[in-house]
């Protein structure tokens, strides 16, 4: 177990598993530039990690992230410090982006206000696990912007549809537990406090996969999601299953299923 130093976030790796914490509970873990720039750089570096398989995102208190820091953003308007093009707007946009890019699989656990940019971070990820105090909104259409932020404009509809993602984005209302569930956004509804344990199932059963299946998986679906055929998504299934035969893991596995014992991966 270890812990890796960040300000605004905390890393906290176990084993395989990385658990990270937006950890500013004194402003429900909004968002502020430090936190973009500790985000970008976790993000970032995990395309290369081979240690890291899954990622547990979550908040520290009573919220998962209210989004945006107005207050600080308002504050701050003056100050330029991302260059040009996009500004901030660019810089907040790429951890999403970052997000989907990394091979690891995320599961989100959503507890209290789930706002903006942190609706955003878990709409991103690939597993969301909701406490049945979680609500969530695309806040910036309450605040004068568009609802169309943070690529909520193209995750929203590839999970609950186009029409329960135009009721949200147009008004801005919070879906809460039981209807994301209802909806397909997020896979399970558990008593607030009882998170961690619910992820746990779905950590373990993706630890006794290969580790170059996991990733391809992850991928795969990605690639799928935008697929302009049957054909083009295949073509990548057949390249991901060529990729992974090669492996000794895939022999591994198996044996282990003639066997009828558990499989023991190595990664290579």
């Amino acid at each position: 177990m270890g812990m890796t130093p960040y300000e605004t976030i905390a890393v906290e790796q176990r084993g395989a598993v990385d658990w990270l914490t937006l950890n500013r509970p004194e402003s429900l873990n909004a968002i502020n530039t430090p936190m973009v720039t500790e985000l970008r750089d976790y993000f970032g570096s995990l395309h290369e990690n081979d240690s890291t398989r899954i990622v547990v995102m979550r908040g520290a208190g009573r919220a998962f992230c209210a989004g945006l820091d107005i207050k600080q953003a308002t504050a701050n308007t003056h100050q330029r410090p991302f260059g040009a093009g996009m500004g901030f707007q660019g810089y907040l946009a790429e951890v999403y982006i970052r997000m989907r890019r990394c091979p690891q699989p995320i599961i989100s656990l959503v507890q209290g206000p789930a706002c903006g940019g942190g609706f955003a971070f878990v709409l991103a990820s690939d597993i969301r696990i909701a406490a049945e105090n979680a609500r969530m909104n695309a806040a910036f259409i309450r605040i004068g912007l568009s609802a169309c932020d943070m690529g909520v404009s193209y995750f929203l509809p590839r999970l609950v549809g186009t029409s329960v993602a135009s009721e949200l984005m147009l008004t801005g209302r919070f879906i809460h537990a039981q209807r994301a569930l209802a909806t397909g956004l997020v896979s399970e509804v558990v008593p607030d406090g009882q998170l961690e344990a619910a992820a746990q199932p779905y950590i373990d059963e993706m630890l006794t996969t290969s580790p170059m299946g996991l990733r391809l998986t992850k991928e795969g679906l990605n690639i799928a999601v935008d697929a302009g055929s049957l054909e083009a998504a295949m073509a990548i299934e057949n390249r991901n299953q060529v990729l992974c035969s090669t492996t000794s893991d895939a022999k591994e596995g198996m044996r282990a299923f003639v066997e009828k014992r558990a499989p023991n991966y190595t990664g290579s």
